[in-house]
């Protein structure tokens, strides 16, 4: 540590030593030997030091340097805790602030306390010696050019060529500038833009990566012990709480200002978080300037994701309207036939049934329209993903991200603490803690176990609301035994059993997903991943395979599994005694339809209720619990710190991917059975994005901003799950949907369909005496043997599934071939900048100029002429 800060103590020490000297202060006091002497220096060490400085009682490092982060902690007056438990927390934190000093950063402690409890607020800062040290060691990225900013949203740029108003587009103040950049070295600083104005250099961000990075190097106890570092000691219990602080309040002040006024948080949410913006663009570089690259990637995404969704809601609302006017007119039989159709029962208690109503309900969900609006989507979803993958290129090489790599990760606190020995790192050689690999892997072979073990518990649980559905059909038919009355309940008995079951299998579905949740977090710590990375990453998988199979598995029984399986009249098929359940007349679709409407749609709304609820509900605890500790301080207006500390603690970024992840699981997988679904998708995603942004804007603590070129392995997850909703929906077509029956009916026997719907049903055997000539769904002879057409239509739904999937897995390849990851102008840009970093960088100064001179491309190096570039830009 103390090597580290050689590069800044020699600068630091004399610009000390001449305010000695400036101030007569030659022979009363030796020079300072140490940074932590320095900090101490600062302030309060001497008297005759701190002569004409600020005073003990007025002194504000706020107003001198800025604040940076801030540490809380809280000291409970009766906690039951052990005295050596306290004198530990105690040794620990009183060692982690020294060596805090130690490397240049500057602190001044508050506290707040009453009778029961104290909390502390520590105030730390970074001189401009440490931030210039920390940002060549961190690579931060400087500025060498400035650029115009250029309009990233491509129907901007469409409305903008077609001359059309835009309404989407509004004016942002203070939108961050654009530059031509590269990283940072001291050494050359005179060549960067703006580098005389030492409090604006380094944007908040950047200084607060730099003081996070410091507090998570610093050691606190004993280093051969991992005790390094603030998450460790926040887990711990030494520190309730470490967070940057945010730039001031978010609601707009009471006496009007101009909008360039309003610091960043204000524009964040008067320009995105409010729900009048619904239909505006996202300030994307604000959002990136203020909480960094990874979050700003995640409103990119979302917001990209759902403009994307505008086109699919219009085409699906469309060929759902399709579908509702031509119910009537399909085909002749379902419109002419009146009661001709009497149905074999559904069960072995239940008595036939009429299902003309569902025969029409069922187109309306099963026709060429639905079929067509699924090959729609499957080429919809992995195109999306094609320039999603543009979008995010062009995006990483706009935040100085695309060359970013994560640094060789630190172990995570909890692995730091667990691990068994210390061992050498391979890359730096610095000993760290170390976890046998063998073990890992075992421990690894028994998580999936378990998960094997869960997803089985998943599908019996499908069983089990199939169950409670088959029971509440017979319910239905037996309570109503009025003979007509009868027949129409028995008609519509299916739907109330399914809509039931959806309805218990949603409430099942939330709450076994929590339990999944714990369960996967607990196996992932289990397993000792060593960084945060590999433990995400771990995460991620085991909670997707768990929901993936809690949302998914009952979707996939109708639509893939109901009805194959029931045999016929006289040999009905069995499960554990129970008669297997079959799909009525309407076929399987209207059923799916109603699962996903009621499982997707209401998943929505109860998250939305969730995310509106739950952050006020903590923020008011918070609130509440602050309040009673400031007592009669509470009518005063509350410090910066204690209103930050007030707020929810940001929770990450996992749930709002999750949710939107399995969302365009729903709208691509069984798009052919709900049209409709990318409609309340995009419905549900103009709330979230509002959400999301009032959270984080207003709710949340300002997280540390993170740096990332892309949206990490969630990217790998949509992209299996565009595959698969290609295989999904041509099996869906081929063998749920009766798109295929017909068409082979048209070319084989009638163009119009006249006497299709009498031989999709079967007569029952003769010797099935209880309802004699009554019909079942099955392309079957009187014996209950399979047909000639039964076997040509399987060929022909084989034959479908392999031309689907090739057709459109080579139309991906063709666009992947087609539409580069990196636009080409994106590629010039990329070299343009490189040219400028390494000519910028170059040993002979005036050759440089010179050459850029001739090059017509001249940059400068001082603050005045940025002024001077961005308005000739404008």
């Amino acid at each position: 540590m103390w090597m580290a800060m050689i590069p800044f103590m020699s600068t630091v020490i004399q610009e000390v030593t001449s305010h000695f000297h400036s101030r007569g202060i030659t022979s009363e006091m030796e020079e300072p030997k140490s940074v932590g002497s320095i900090c101490s220096l600062y302030w309060v060490s001497c008297p005759k030091l701190t002569d004409g400085w600020p005073s003990q009682s007025s002194f504000n490092l706020w107003d001198l340097y800025g604040l940076d982060f801030v540490l809380v902690w809280e000291i409970r007056s009766r906690r039951k805790r052990s005295e050596r438990r306290k004198a530990q927390l105690a040794q620990w934190r009183e060692k982690f602030v020294q060596n805090l000093e130690s490397a240049g950063l500057l602190m001044e402690e508050e506290q707040t306390a009453n009778e029961k409890k104290t909390i502390h607020f520590l105030k730390l800062s970074a001189p401009w010696d440490v931030l210039v040290f920390y940002a060549e060691e961190l690579c931060v990225r400087a500025p060498l050019q400035a650029q115009p900013n250029l309009d990233l949203n491509t129907s901007a740029r469409v409305l903008k060529r077609l001359c059309i108003p835009n309404v989407m587009m509004e004016s942002v103040p203070n939108r961050p500038l654009d530059y031509y950049t590269c990283a940072f070295r001291k050494s050359k600083m005179n060549r960067f833009l703006g580098c005389d104005n030492h409090e604006t250099y380094f944007t908040n961000t950047q200084r607060h990566r730099i003081v996070y990075e410091i507090l998570a190097r610093t050691v606190y106890g004993k280093r051969k012990r991992a005790e390094v570092g603030v998450d460790r000691l926040v887990n711990e219990g030494v520190y309730t709480a470490a967070f940057p602080l945010h730039e001031g309040p978010f609601q707009l002040p009471r006496n009007e200002i101009r909008p360039d006024e309003l610091n960043q948080r204000q524009i964040l949410y008067h320009y995105w978080a409010r729900w009048c913006k619904w239909y505006k663009y996202q300030p994307l570089d604000h959002i990136r300037e203020y909480f960094g690259e990874k979050i700003a990637f995640y409103f990119a995404w979302l917001g990209f994701y759902t403009a994307w969704l505008l086109p699919a809601a219009v085409v699906g609302t469309l060929v759902f309207v399709s579908g509702v006017m031509s119910m009537g007119t399909n085909t002749p039989e379902i419109c002419d036939s009146g009661a001709s159709y009497l149905m074999c029962p559904l069960c072995n208690t239940c008595k036939y049934v009429l299902y003309l109503i569902a025969l029409q309900l069922g187109y309306l969900f099963d026709h060429p329209g639905t079929v067509l609006f699924s090959v729609f989507m499957s080429f919809w979803a992995v195109t999306f993903l094609e320039y999603w993958k543009r979008k995010m290129a062009t995006l990483a090489h706009h935040w100085d991200c695309m060359d970013f790599h994560e640094e060789e990760e630190r172990p995570r606190p909890e692995f730091a603490a667990m691990a068994p020995t210390m061992e050498p790192n391979p890359v730096t050689g610095v000993k760290e803690p170390y976890f046998p690999e063998k073990t890992r892997l075992s421990r690894m072979f028994t998580g999936s176990m378990v998960i094997i073990m869960m997803v089985s518990i998943i599908v019996n649980e499908v069983f089990d609301v199939t169950e409670h559905s088959f029971l509440v059909f017979i319910l239905t038919i037996h309570f109503y035994c009025s003979k007509y009355f009868g027949l129409l309940v028995s008609a519509i008995a299916g739907t109330i059993a399914n809509i039931s079951g959806s309805i218990v299998n949603l409430g099942l579905i939330l709450l076994m997903g929590r339990v999944y949740t714990a369960l996967a977090e607990q196996l992932t710590k289990w397993e000792m991943h060593r960084t945060q990375t590999q433990y995400d990453n771990a995460f991620i998988f085991k909670v997707f395979i768990f929901q993936f199979v809690n949302f998914y598995s009952s979707p996939f029984y109708v639509a893939f599994f109901k009805g194959r399986f029931v045999g016929y009249p006289t040999n009905y098929g069995t499960l554990f005694g129970m008669r297997n359940e079959d799909c009525g007349p309407g076929g399987c679709l209207i059923e799916l339809a109603e699962q996903l409407f009621i499982i997707m749609v209401g998943k929505q709304l109860i998250n939305n209720i969730q995310e509106f609820i739950i952050p006020k509900v903590k923020a008011w605890r918070q609130k509440r619990t602050l309040a009673k500790v400031l007592g009669g301080k509470a009518s005063h207006e509350p410090q910066r710190w204690e209103e930050d500390y007030q707020l929810v603690e940001c929770e990450g970024l996992f749930e709002e991917y999750l949710e939107m992840v399995l969302q365009f699981g729903f709208i691509t997988i069984f798009v052919a059975a709900f049209p409709l679904a990318p409609l309340f998708a995009l419905l549900n995603n103009w709330v979230e994005i509002r959400l999301d942004a009032h959270k984080f804007a207003g709710e949340y603590r300002r997280p540390v901003a993170e740096r990332a070129q892309n949206i990490g392995v969630w990217f790998n997850i949509l992209e299996a799950l565009s595959h698969l909703s290609v295989i999904a929906n041509a099996f869906l077509i081929a063998f749920t949907s009766d798109f295929l029956p017909r068409l082979l009916y048209q070319y084989k026997f009638d163009n119009n369909l006249n006497g299709y719907i009498n031989s999709t049903l079967a007569y029952a055997p003769l010797n099935y005496t209880e309802y004699p000539m009554c019909r079942y769904k099955a392309y079957r002879d009187n014996n209950g043997n399979y047909s000639l057409f039964y076997w040509e239509l399987l060929a022909v739904r084989l034959g479908f599934i392999i031309a689907f999937e090739h057709a459109v897995f080579f139309v991906l390849r063709a666009i992947d071939w087609i539409v580069p990851d990196v636009p080409e102008s994106l590629e010039l840009k990329i070299k343009r900048e490189r040219y400028l970093a390494k000519q910028a960088l170059a040993e002979n100064q005036e050759v440089n100029t010179e050459t850029m001179y001739q090059q017509g491309s001249q940059v400068t190096y001082n603050v005045k002429p940025v002024t001077e570039t961005v308005a000739s830009h404008k």
